[in-house]
């Protein structure tokens, strides 16, 4: 008799939690785009801006990441190569393209990101349709199309109305090429088929008895969002609201919920000493080292919030050999986060060990024995 993992519920972790975490984030992205008047400095990210979305979210959730690795010893001695040679590969790969152009780094950097961005959606959408059983190979297309389409129509209307008031890292990073208005409006109409179809398809299973509610709930704040984020306005401001906190609240409370599980399990670990003091302890951890992370970038590279981190508007420029070192360094953690959470979500590692199974309980499926 083998075990498996199965749903417990239709959500992943409760109906209050998920409506919290996946509606209440865009709630609150949606609510502060209208503000930027008021809480930006003319659109642009003011200091607590900054560390209220970038440091406190965007980043934070990258450094996440370690309570699912490298802050768990029988993790790593279960994948060395990957834990090892994933940074490094980030590291050497950025110092090569960053001495060849550091455009080039920073573009490569950028769309790997959105890559990210956009399969972080469809993550989501694929851990609900398995909650609720939808095996069909139907439902996946129609749900793949839906995410897909509502990102890439507010980046190829992006790309077609270069300059932006906003950049992904950097001015420039997109790539400036001529895109069709025929084209960016033919993705546009194929958003909204994709879309539509996706409702009639909820529709009707919901007449049956099924209502999806936590992967309609994601579906549609994706479209919201990354529409409003990109096409509807134009600010700095606006775009990180719209963009980070959809994001990475949701991935912070999946690798805290994580962390609880390998904590219960495991509670001589590092991650069990963490977890004592509880979710001040988990998100502190990440703040700290994401204002560390951030301190250094601004007092080496950016020298953009000195009311932050010290230093001054004006301060010295590296070199461009010690550029093209630092400046791929730094962004190790952000890069590996990118390579990582491609490979560490999936279902086959819920059967192959004890990591996998606190994985699967994270994710809301609970182990029982199956004939």
């Amino acid at each position: 008799m083998n075990e498996r993992a199965l749903p417990a519920s239709p959500w992943l972790w409760s109906r209050t939690t998920d409506v919290a975490v996946f509606g209440g984030s865009a709630a609150l992205a949606l609510a502060l785009v209208p503000l930027s008047p008021v809480l930006s400095d003319g659109g642009a990210l003011s200091a607590w801006g900054f560390l209220a979305l970038v440091v406190a979210v965007d980043v934070a959730h990258v450094w996440s990441t370690l309570f699912r690795t490298y802050l768990d010893r029988e993790e790593l001695l279960r994948r060395p190569a990957l834990y090892a040679g994933a940074p490094l590969a980030c590291f050497t790969g950025g110092v090569a393209l960053h001495l060849v152009s550091s455009a080039w780094f920073w573009r490569a950097l950028a769309y790997v990101a959105v890559f990210h961005f956009v399969r972080q959606q469809v993550g989501w959408v694929a851990v609900y349709r398995a909650r609720a059983g939808e095996r069909s190979t139907v439902d996946r297309a129609i749900d793949d199309a839906a995410i897909y389409l509502s990102t890439l129509y507010p980046l190829a209307w992006w790309h077609a109305h270069l300059p932006r008031g906003f950049e992904w890292f950097v001015e420039g990073d997109f790539a400036s090429f001529a895109v069709s208005p025929t084209f960016v409006s033919a993705i546009g109409v194929l958003e909204v088929i994709a879309l539509s179809v996706y409702a009639i398809r909820a529709v009707e299973r919901g007449v049956r008895g099924t209502w999806n509610c936590g992967k309609h709930l994601v579906v549609a704040t994706t479209a919201l969002t990354w529409f409003t984020g990109i096409v509807a306005t134009n600010t700095d401001f606006q775009f990180t609201a719209a963009n980070v906190i959809v994001h990475g609240v949701p991935y912070t409370a999946l690798l805290y919920v994580y962390a609880k599980e390998r904590a219960a399990d495991r509670p001589r670990a590092t991650v069990a000493s963490t977890m004592k003091l509880g979710f001040a302890g988990f998100y502190g951890l990440l703040v700290s080292l994401a204002f560390a992370e951030e301190m250094v970038w601004d007092r080496l590279v950016w020298h953009a919030h000195p009311t932050l981190f010290g230093g001054t508007v004006d301060g010295e420029e590296l070199g461009r050999i010690a550029k093209a070192v630092v400046v791929p360094l730094l962004a190790v953690p952000q890069a590996t986060h990118y390579i990582l959470d491609a490979v560490l979500w999936r279902s086959k590692d819920a059967r192959s060990s004890a990591v996998g199974r606190a994985q699967a309980a994270a994710l809301g499926f609970t182990w029982r024995k199956a004939g």
